[in-house]
């Protein structure tokens, strides 16, 4: 014989026949007891479920060399999936309990599979996060900016979703939902404007390799000189070398022009150019009493001689010696980096001087240690000028014109 959703209900209240209690309470007893035994049914599932997943799961895992299984595991993302068991055995069995009850058995029906593609939410957001860690743990996909994508696709996730709960809510098919949702697609895409514009942002500054978490960018229209911590769907978040922290809308650096120092970061070395102002009015040929002189200083006397044998009788300056004596001076640095391009050169002259600029790169890129070495370059410029006879350009102060004045 059939078994049906009322046979069940008043099989049960036939127990109660033999008693004093009237129809009505024999059949909410009933209820009660039907009701009781699915809870319990459902706790039983639950609890199987669990120790399933705890005992044989468990050993399966460890007894594996992979880590993505254990990370699964440890997340307790198969502990969120099995919430749906109780949910669809209750789903399955409580119309025995409301056989005559069509519209309370209805929200109950409802209710369960709201719940249902809640749990079911909940578990792909959660293995998408996993997913997201993993992601990060791989070397070549270690410093991409993946997270904003898979926060794309937990929007979408929940989007969807929303729409599935609703539909149920309201018995209207999904499909029906999306027709809708496609004509006031306008309005759609003005409330998602930043999520839209973020994500596409997003795949471009992945697509073309132009950002990566752990960057050194300058973006001076947005105050940003740092390091970028986390790039994520509609923010990027730079830590200034100030300790500040700066967010950016991703599109505004894709419609906007940023500085990366990646490549600086990654090529032998990190330039160092500044150029010193000399007097004009201090450059003059050298005599040969300066020659005796100049001589005693490193490298300038095999200068000399190896000028003269390729040019013959040479009119020397002393800016001229103190150019190559720079250029000797830079490549006999430790820090510097020969492979990469060294040169001294003149600028074109104006009223403040002619300026003698040093080019170079250093092999180590830390801000710190490189700063401290462009210090140390131009205090030995600035200290060594004098032994050529050459001054320093600088626009006279109030100090200067005391002095001439005899104040």
């Amino acid at each position: 014989m059939e078994l049906k959703a009322e046979n069940v209900i008043f099989w049960v209240s036939d127990w109660f026949n033999d008693t004093s209690l009237s129809p009505a309470f024999s059949l909410f007893f009933s209820r009660v007891i039907i009701l009781a035994t699915i809870f319990l049914l459902a706790i039983a599932a639950d609890y199987l479920c669990r120790y399933f997943i705890n005992s044989v799961v468990h050993r399966i895992v460890k007894s594996t060399k992979a880590e993505w299984d254990d990370l699964l595991f440890d997340r307790k993302l198969l502990n969120k999936l099995a919430l749906t068991v109780p949910a669809v055995m209750i789903y399955f069995l409580i119309p025995l309990a409301f056989p005559e009850q069509p519209l309370a058995l209805s929200w109950i029906l409802k209710f369960c599979i709201v719940y249902i593609i809640a749990v079911v939410l909940r578990f792909f957001s959660s293995f998408l996060n996993i997913l997201l860690e993993l992601t990060n743990r791989k070397e070549s996909l270690k410093d991409r900016p993946v997270k904003g994508l898979f926060q794309t696709l937990q929007v979408l996730l929940f989007f969807i979703g929303t729409i599935l709960i609703i539909s149920v809510v309201i018995d209207k098919s999904p499909w029906s939902l999306f027709a809708g949702l496609g004509a006031s697609a306008a309005i759609l895409m003005l409330v998602f404007k930043d999520t839209i514009m973020g994500f596409v942002s997003g795949i471009q500054l992945s697509a073309n390799d132009m950002l990566r978490p752990g960057d050194w960018i300058t973006v001076p229209r947005h105050g940003a000189n740092g390091r970028v911590i986390e790039v994520t769907l509609n923010t990027v978040k730079v830590r200034n070398f100030d300790n500040t922290i700066i967010t950016i809308p991703p599109y505004a650096l894709v419609s906007d022009s940023f500085q990366n120092w990646r490549g600086m970061e990654e090529s032998g070395g990190r330039r160092i150019k500044r150029a010193v102002h000399i007097d004009m009015n201090s450059v003059r040929f050298c005599t040969h009493e300066m020659l005796e002189r100049f001589f005693q200083i490193d490298g300038i006397k095999e200068y000399v001689e190896s000028r003269e044998n390729l040019s013959g009788h040479l009119r020397l300056t002393n800016i001229g010696l103190f150019r190559a004596y720079l250029n000797k001076y830079i490549r006999t640095l430790p820090e510097c980096n020969e492979d990469l391009m060294i040169l001294v050169r003149y600028l074109e002259a104006a009223d403040k001087g002619m300026p003698v600029e040093i080019y170079f790169f250093t092999a180590d890129k830390e801000w710190v240690l490189y700063e401290t070495l462009q210090a140390d370059v131009l205090d030995h410029i600035m200290a060594i000028l004098p032994e050529f006879d050459l001054r320093v350009f600088q626009s006279p102060s109030g100090a200067d014109f005391r002095f001439l004045s005899g104040v």
